[in-house]
């Protein structure tokens, strides 16, 4: 069986045998925490750094998130909300005057954060370096009509969403969202979660591996394949968030850097009720914003049946407490934040293997797993 290492009490064994099986079939390397009532209690990782076997996978290593790094962006509108800075229901245009060209001067600031704004991606052609270019990605958002009207349907935007939070985070606070993150959450916290890496954490970077290829009727490769979900303008490869420019970026949707550790660590703040590990950032009320429902109903881009809140997917039954949200990136992570159980589950993991649908079983495993341990 695999090795991993950390701590794990006995009541989370099922967390680490789960952990252990999983790098022994599918997983090259992993990374899982469980926080309860905001304190770690399991905090396990195991296996490799490289697709080779080679290097093992370090306790602080860190690597792309993909899109659980929403959870992050969605926190930091959440806590500008709490503090009467953001208001959620309020028209873009208030916080971003130039967003109310071509008709959507009525989209609300909720829209962006319940992928309902009807901006899943861009009308002109983009190419990875855009990303690199916050005021042209921004400024394009800005000039664009949106594809339905804005509240009535939702299609998942997978990379416009965390520019378009992250702007009207910019337009309140005059600071970046990787910025504001930083010292507004993440330091606070002492968490490894970095939204635009220092080049000085490049050291601790495992590469992420992109999923293998899926056959497609008669042998060969669709059109879409190795591209995400909804991704398609521009088209990202896994490898691009490999390069030194991804890293560096603010790519606040899908290039946050850190571990299953940082991840749990930032989130349960929100399963703690605003409050966690002596760190005060939201109040009770605050977080109950996340939960509450901005649309139920088919996603257009994913394909599949949703319930969204504010910047969080909703327990839609797949989970034991209804009052429980999620995220995951491309390729399987997952963040679970339980408001019922104060807990928080997160799996971070180098192989992708997700192609694009809502996850993987590796994560849900991982998040049963921990369930298992509560108190019956």
């Amino acid at each position: 069986m695999a090795q991993t290492h950390g701590t794990c009490p006995d009541r989370f064994s099922g967390v680490r045998e789960t952990l252990e099986e999983s790098l022994e079939a599918q997983d090259v390397g992993a990374s899982v925490a469980v926080y309860l009532d905001g304190e770690p209690v399991v905090d396990l990782w195991g296996g490799y750094a490289d697709a080779a076997r080679t290097t093992p996978w370090q306790r602080d290593s860190i690597l792309n998130t993909w899109s659980t790094t929403k959870t992050m962006t969605a926190l930091c509108a959440l806590i500008l909300a709490d503090r009467g800075d953001l208001d959620l229901t309020a028209p873009v245009a208030r916080y971003w005057p130039e967003f109310a060209a071509a008709g959507k001067q009525d989209v609300e600031v909720c829209h962006l954060l319940s992928h309902t704004a009807g901006l899943p991606t861009w009308d002109e052609p983009m190419a990875v370096a855009d990303l690199y270019d916050w005021p042209k990605a921004t400024a394009r958002l800005a000039a664009q009509a949106p594809s339905w009207e804005p509240g009535t349907q939702a299609g998942y935007h997978a990379v416009t969403q965390g520019y378009l939070v992250g702007e009207v985070v910019r337009r309140v606070t005059g600071v970046s969202l990787g910025t504001f993150f930083a010292g507004e959450v993440a330091g606070p916290l002492g968490a490894d979660f970095h939204i635009g890496l220092p080049a000085e954490h490049d050291s601790r970077v495992i590469p992420v591996i992109p999923p293998p290829p899926p056959a497609a009727p008669g042998g060969g490769q669709t059109e879409a394949e190795g591209a995400p979900r909804g991704r398609g303008n521009p088209p990202i490869d896994p490898a691009d968030a490999n390069t030194v420019a991804w890293r560096r970026a603010e790519i606040p949707a899908a290039g946050g850097h850190g571990n299953a550790r940082s991840v749990g660590a930032v989130q349960s703040v929100l399963a703690c009720g605003g409050t966690a590990r002596g760190v005060r950032l939201l109040s009770p009320e605050g977080c109950e914003r996340a939960l509450a429902e901005q649309y139920r109903g088919p996603d257009s881009v994913l394909g599949a049946p949703m319930r969204y809140g504010n910047g969080y997917g909703l327990n839609s039954g797949w989970l034991p407490n209804p009052r429980t949200c999620f995220w995951g990136g491309w390729g399987g992570s997952i963040v679970v934040v339980d408001l019922d159980a104060r807990m928080t589950v997160s799996y971070v993991m180098n192989q992708m293997l997700d192609q694009g649908g809502t996850g993987d079983g590796r994560a849900f495993d991982i998040v049963t797993a921990a369930y298992d341990g509560l108190p019956g």
